[in-house]
Parts: C-alpha cells; structure tokens; sequence
C-alpha cells in the first residue's frame, strides 16, 4: 500500500520559521528574501549536509551564510563546467562532420548502413529528430538553413552535414558519435589521446553534467548515475596514481581538463577552476571525490 504525501504548502514566511526551528541560524528577514529567489526545495538540498544523522535538525552553529556560499560556489562552478563542456561538444561536432563527410559524403547520413553501431528503431527516431530540428530552425529563420534552402531547397529538403552538425542538441550528436563506425571513433578520439570507448563513455557523462548545468541543478557533491569509464593505467599511467572515484564530479574536473589541453593548448580554464576554488577554501572536496591534494594531481598540473 502506498502512502500519501500530505505536506500542505507552506509560505515562505512558515518555511523561514521551519528552517530556523531545526537549528538553522539566520536573520528571518533575511532567509525569506533567499528563499523566495532560491526556493525551499533547492536550498534544502544544500542543508542536507549539515543535518544531524537521523534527525530533521541541523548542526550546531549551521548558518545561512555557510549554506549560501555553498549555493555560489555551485553556481559558478556550473557556469566553469559549461565552459568547458561546450569546446568539447564544438570540437566533437566538428570531427564528426568533417570525419563523416570526408568517408561517406555530406549527404549520407540518411543511409543506415553508414551506422553500424546503430540499431533500426535508434536511427528512424534520430532521423525523426534531425529533421525536426531542422524544421524548427528554419521556423526561427536560422540564417545559414535560409540562404541554404533559397539556393539548394528545389533538389534538397536537409542540409549537408557539416550545416545540420550546428542544429544538433548534445544528444543527437551524442547519438551519432555512438552509431558511427569504430574506425571513425578511434580517429576522432585518438586526436585527444584516449580511447575510443573512454571517449564515448565522457561524453555521456557530459551530456548528463550539460542537462543538469541547464536546470540549474546540484552539481558539486552529486553522484553520477552511470560512472565514467577511465583510461587504462598500463598505457595511461596518470589514471592510476591517486585512487580516483568514478561517479563524482571531481573525476570529471579531470577529464575535462586533460580534453581542453588537446582541443584547446593555451586555454585558462585550469587556472579560473583553481581561482574559484581557492574563492572559497571551506568547500570539503572530498564529497566531489578529490584527495585533499588534487590539485598537485599529476592529471591535473601535466
């Protein structure tokens, strides 16, 4: 037999009172206006490590002050991690066409054979997809797809590949990476220096990161549902110096940097991830999966 959620909805004047009455200390006036700009449920999920194991309460001395820096440093290490996540999607976006096209041609994304690793029902959707995404951009007047259908429209009703690559969302490339032969992943991944598989598997992952980013969603101390396949130690012996966790964002800090340094050598992403942590000192980096020392880690100073 299920049970019933029966909570009432509070105002945010009950919800200050309700906060406070489980030991957080905070001027009232003040958490109200926090949580009318942040909401209750998601400030909630930022307590959630300074409650008393088995109790609604939290820790002695838990202050507003305390739990809001957390919400920043999560904040803008969102808008770091998208930073970072949006040169590794133009990057594989850019191979994969330029890949594709220079082995099967700019219009030949519509034959099934040309992705083995695809099954039937997956191609008719992403197909289904394609096109829908192309609809809607020319809806929007996207400039590109205009001047194209103006010159070409009478012949052609979808664009070449190396113009339809910029209207897909990170899934559908994910999806096209996924399908396309090995050959061609192991030529895309090998530019970056790792497998194909491990490239497939980060991917993946940052496409997961890349939703959760745009919700807006935690991201600090989250654990990832799928963990993150790593490179083998014999030929990439980096990986297995410091005993790394593969379901937390720190491993993905990781990743990211060393792809950066392949796709981008000069970037200071590296550097502006080191300045917001050193922003705020008090974050335990261990509940995103780092030794206290990560940042002497040799993946991440390499």
């Amino acid at each position: 037999m299920g049970v019933r959620y029966t909570k009432p909805a509070l105002s945010f004047d009950e919800q200050a009172d309700l906060l406070i009455s489980r030991g957080l200390v905070a001027d009232k006036a003040q958490l109200v206006k926090r949580l009318e700009a942040t909401s209750y449920f998601r400030l909630s999920g930022y307590l959630h490590p300074f409650r008393v194991a088995g109790s609604d309460h939290y820790q002695q001395g838990t202050s507003l002050e305390q739990v809001w820096r957390r919400c920043l440093f999560d904040q803008r290490l969102r808008t770091l991690v998208l930073d970072a996540i949006e040169a590794i999607e133009v990057y594989t976006r850019t191979q994969l066409a330029y890949c594709f096209a220079h082995q099967y041609g700019p219009f030949a994304y519509d034959d099934p054979q040309n992705f083995p690793n695809m099954l039937p029902d997956a191609f008719v959707k992403w197909q289904d997809k394609l096109r829908d995404q192309v609809q809607r951009s020319q809806q929007a007047k996207e400039e590109f797809l205009v001047h194209f259908f103006h010159r070409y429209g009478d012949v052609h009703t979808m664009p070449p590949i190396w113009c339809l690559i910029e209207l897909m969302d990170f899934g559908s490339t994910l999806t096209f990476y996924r399908g396309i032969d090995y050959r061609i992943k192991q030529q895309i991944a090998g530019k970056v220096g790792v497998p194909d598989t491990v490239f497939s598997s980060w991917l993946l992952t940052l496409n997961t990161v890349r939703n959760r980013c745009a919700h807006h969603l935690r991201l600090w101390n989250w654990t990832l549902g799928n963990p993150v396949k790593l490179p083998g130690v014999r030929k990439h012996p980096q990986w297995g110096i410091a005993s790394l966790p593969n379901d937390k964002l720190g491993v993905v800090l990781l990743f990211c940097r060393q792809l950066l340094n392949q796709i981008s050598p000069g970037n200071r992403w590296t550097e502006r991830i080191n300045q917001h942590f050193t922003e705020f000192p008090e974050i335990p980096v261990i509940e995103m999966g780092l030794p206290a020392n990560w940042q002497n880690h040799p993946l991440w100073t390499s």
